[in-house]
């Protein structure tokens, strides 16, 4: 199965591009949902979690307080480096178990830090939702009631734009047009299914 890899930087629309391509019958494999399962009471992550961040990082039903741990380790490079080495891993083989249950011509793997976190070799192809820097910034504002300077932050945690652009075989632009981006979604899909295709020949 040839496995495409959806990247693009916080608030550049990876989550509607991702959308397109399900509705076209496609499977999509989102890491962040897989980080949500490894997080869950009881599994070993967040076990380790705890260990690492301390049992304020818990609600007092034991489940993760996502926005407090995000907060902090964005303020805390080492602390994010930390929480990665805790997640990225298992995440890593969560997604190949998942892609190994799939049966289709190819599937989309999204995964935000995939230029960050070198997961480059589990994917065939990079795709690479792009955004103006101006525009992200507005959609992580309105999406999570952000300042401006906490979404330039996010950003700055994540690679440029340049770095995840030198990555890709393939980039979507983003601005916006909903329709456009259906468009460049539709031809981007009839050529996977040409290279599937030919992979399997």
């Amino acid at each position: 199965m040839l496995v495409i890899g959806l990247t693009g930087g916080v608030g550049s629309g990876k989550t509607v591009v991702s959308d397109r391509f399900a509705q076209r019958g496609v499977p999509v494999i989102d890491t962040d949902l897989l980080a949500r399962e490894l997080v869950e009471p009881s599994q070993p992550a967040l076990l380790d979690i705890v260990a690492e961040f301390g049992l304020d990082c818990l609600d007092e039903k034991g489940r993760l307080r996502r926005n407090m741990l995000r907060e902090r380790v964005f303020a805390d490079p080492n602390g994010r480096r930390r929480l990665e080495a805790i997640l990225h891993p298992r995440i890593r083989i969560l997604m190949r178990a998942r892609i190994a249950e799939l049966v289709a011509p190819y599937c989309l793997a999204v995964i935000p830090l995939l230029v960050e976190t070198g997961m480059t070799d589990a994917v065939d192809r990079i795709l690479v939702v792009d955004a103006p820097e101006a525009e992200q910034i507005r959609r992580v504002m309105a999406r999570d009631g952000a300042s401006e300077k906490q979404a330039r932050r996010i950003l700055a945690a994540q690679a440029s734009r340049d770095q995840r652009l030198a990555q890709a075989d393939d980039i979507l632009e983003n601005t916006g047009d909903l329709d456009a981006l259906s468009r460049q979604v539709a031809a981007l899909h009839e050529r996977y299914l040409a290279l599937a295709s030919a992979k399997i020949a």
